[in-house]
């Protein structure tokens, strides 16, 4: 059974066969503020985040039985764990070890002997812009849009519920068509009647996201903004919008004030019968790029 996790400290796996670098690190890293859970072994790492609900994972790269290097894999391989940022110590600085560690699925690494404070620099780092792309996908969802990201080779690393949905019937890791294919605008998914996506652009080392949309819920959208009949400022204060502005980035860009921007922002929830900013800036989103 998953162990509930406490909210108000993150969650770090420490992997590393040498128990005598494991200490001191496990002690400045609780004394940051982090939860943390030791492995020494690639095998017991897996079992522990079977047990854990981990927001970071610090890698030892060489280790005896399954190395770094795989146990990374096996991390990247499960759809529940793909998320987790995987930071790879190593005392190999080698570029053939350095690329092993981001083709495995690695975000970062250092080299050993650590320093405590970039370990703390880049671990709150990572775990912020984990958490980031987490709510943005999560936030498109239920916005009635799919997520997926893909790997520099086109590759699935991870798909929302609703892109995993919408994909079933994909063969397991078949390649979605990235850049130049999905360079810009929404275009019709290959393969796939009835979805288009849409490049948003990196979002890690070597990984894409692409928002994916029905046709049916596209039309649908057009008809309540047909109906909606925004007048010209409202039509561009939800564009903005739809491009991830805040309220003070639109009353700047547009001149007005804040307090402007929120009222006309309450006449477009009104008027397209929505309760959240995500949910108007969905469906504004699908228009954007045509």
């Amino acid at each position: 059974m998953t162990e509930p996790r406490n909210t108000s400290r993150p969650v770090v796996l420490l992997v590393d066969d040498h128990p005598g670098s494991v200490g001191p690190l496990l002690q400045s890293l609780e004394s940051a503020g982090y939860s943390v859970v030791v492995a020494l072994d690639g095998e017991t790492a897996l079992h522990r985040l079977d047990m854990v609900l981990a927001d970071a994972v610090l890698l030892d790269a060489v280790m005896p039985g399954l190395s770094g290097f795989d146990t990374c894999r096996r991390i990247k391989a499960n759809p529940a764990l793909a998320h987790l940022p995987v930071i790879f110590m190593t005392g190999l600085a080698e570029t053939e070890h350095i690329v092993s560690a981001f083709d495995s699925g690695g975000v970062d690494y250092v080299v050993k002997p650590v320093k405590v404070d970039e370990v703390l620099a880049r671990l709150q780092a990572h775990i912020r812009n984990a958490k980031v792309a987490r709510l943005a996908r999560e936030a498109a969802d239920v916005a009635g849009f799919g997520v997926v990201l893909t790997d520099s080779q086109g590759r699935i690393a991870w798909q929302s519920p609703r892109a995993r949905e919408w994909l079933r019937h994909s063969a397991a890791g078949a390649a979605i068509p990235l850049i130049p294919a999905i360079a810009s605008g929404s275009v019709p998914l290959q393969g796939h009647p009835g979805i288009s996506a849409r490049n948003l652009g990196p979002v890690g080392l070597g990984e894409t996201m692409l928002l994916l949309a029905r046709e049916e819920a596209r039309a649908g959208d057009a008809a309540r903004l047909a109906q909606a009949a925004l007048t010209p400022r409202e039509s561009e204060v939800l564009s903005w919008l739809a491009k991830g502005k805040t309220n003070k980035d639109i009353a700047d860009i547009l001149g007005l004030s804040p307090r402007t921007v929120n009222k006309h922002l309450e006449h477009i929830f009104d008027k397209l019968g929505v309760e959240t900013r995500s949910a108007a800036a969905a469906i504004g989103a699908r228009f954007q790029a045509d």
